[in-house]
């Protein structure tokens, strides 16, 4: 269990965030608050349960207090929706959705020799709309605050000190194993075996699995490539030298899927234009949002896939399989409430029919939203994540490369490349948001300073 200090660290967290908002820009206040938070405050199962609300946990209370913090300095101008009306329409099914999930899901589960799991109440509506529109508040704020080429360095910037930094804490649990959240904050946070791999340790740190460490080391690597890639100062070197160090740093951390992207990535941020990068970009969020149809129609290449990782090893490929498995059986049952899923308590679980004991594992973000809020929350959620790549992909094609930010391209590979492991893994964290946020408002930006006569005649004009 979480200790004293675990709940210190989450009621101090909004005074520390609040001198950084004093002391800061406000655009990288606000990046170094969300990302100071999910890197280094406990992680689940600490939280602040108060009835008809969601757990005030790390991911929420920085979402609120960011959201205080930016209404109180900057006015209500600071949070406005994205003018894309397809924009404001995946809003409002991502908030509105889960009311509908609640209604449509009040009978209770029963089993045979355990009691039953309970309906859905209105309470869990209340609770559920609060969570979702707190899921936001990073993206609607990043669409006003981290929407130029500056303010994207920035992001890169801190994104790239926030990966070398945690680089030390890394350091130690792959030396000693993952003891930190253990002597910080009283408890470990997963399961102990799933750290230890081919003869050693993987870092998980505050964080909520090995997998997430691995992807943020990676994601800072591509930063700092990112930040090579558009200087052209002296601070190149530093730059290369900084991700050749974090990609060293991601190799201890013994995650296959965030080295493999890494090398697909490293090339692209290193060689290609901006427009290819934004197109690769463009196709990968694609592939994530017809995933679920692939996997309804039986045309995703498992098989293939399976057998790619047996070359590995043995023990990827019985991962991968345990995966595929545990997806299939949960997609079955998400396909008898399709439109707006069983909701929440463990609903769209497979149980037991005897005890009531949960027989499935989710580990893919996409298969636990779609099993939680059917397809209009897989949609709203996929939707919000995609639309940015989608229309900076359309703009990119009209707009002249020299008045495209150096840093578009990289970040919307970075983007891109999340919302692909969201497919496998659930790495949905408020930084995933805050690259929505600032790659949206760029894209808006940027249409609107597109003359008039292109504008009317664009192809995505029905999408804005």
């Amino acid at each position: 269990m979480p200790n004293s200090l675990a709940y210190l660290m989450l009621l101090i967290w909004p005074v520390v965030m609040f001198v950084m908002f004093r002391r800061m820009p406000a655009h990288k206040a606000l990046v170094w608050s969300l990302l100071g938070a999910y890197l280094f405050l406990p992680p689940a199962p600490t939280a602040f349960d108060f009835p008809l609300l969601p757990p005030f946990n790390k991911d929420s209370i920085p979402n609120l207090m960011v959201l205080v913090i930016c209404l109180a300095m900057f006015g209500r101008g600071v949070l406005t929706l994205p003018d894309s009306r397809v924009g404001k329409l995946l809003i409002a099914m991502f908030v509105l959705g889960p009311v509908v999930t609640v209604l449509t899901n009040s009978e209770p589960i029963p089993f045979q020799a355990a009691p039953a799991l309970p309906g859905l109440r209105i309470t869990d509506a209340i609770a559920l709309a609060i969570n979702q529109a707190t899921l936001l508040f990073p993206v609607l704020l990043a669409r006003s605050l981290l929407a130029t080429p500056k303010e994207h360095r920035d992001l890169l910037m801190i994104l790239m000190i926030c990966g070398l930094v945690y680089t030390i804490p890394m350091l130690i649990e792959v030396r000693l194993s993952p003891i930190l959240n253990l002597k910080v904050y009283g408890f470990f946070q997963h399961s102990f075996a799933q750290a230890v791999r081919f003869g050693g340790y993987r870092p998980v740190v505050f964080l909520n699995h090995g997998l997430w460490v691995a992807f943020f080391a990676m994601t800072t690597a591509m930063a700092a490539l990112a930040l090579w890639r558009a200087d052209r100062g002296e601070r190149r070197s530093v730059y290369v030298l900084a991700a050749g160090y974090l990609v060293l740093v991601l190799v201890l951390c013994k995650s296959l899927g965030a080295l493999v992207f890494a090398v697909a990535l490293t090339p692209l941020i290193f060689f290609t234009s901006q427009r290819i990068q934004i197109a690769i970009a463009f196709v990968v969020a694609l592939l994530a949002l017809s995933y679920p149809v692939l996997k309804n129609t039986d045309l995703m290449p498992t098989q293939f896939l399976l057998q790619q990782a047996g070359k590995v090893s043995e023990e990827r490929r019985g991962s991968l399989y345990f995966r595929f498995y545990n997806e299939d059986l949960l997609l079955e049952r998400a396909n008898e409430k399709p439109l707006f899923g069983w909701g929440s308590w463990g609903r769209n679980h497979l149980h037991n029919p005897v005890n009531g004991e949960i027989k499935t594992v989710t580990d893919g973000r996409w298969i636990i939203t779609f099993g939680v809020f059917g397809w209009i929350g897989f949609i709203a959620e996929f939707g919000l994540l995609t639309l940015p790549l989608i229309l900076l992909w359309r703009v990119s094609r009209v707009m002249p490369p020299g008045d495209m930010s150096p840093y578009v391209g990289s970040i919307a590979l970075i983007l891109a490349i999340n919302v692909l492991d969201l497919l496998p893994n659930a790495t949905l964290t408020p930084l995933t948001w805050l690259l929505a946020g600032a790659l949206l408002g760029y894209v808006e930006k940027q249409y609107h300073n597109l003359p008039e006569v292109i504008r009317k005649r664009a192809p995505w004009q029905p999408i804005m």
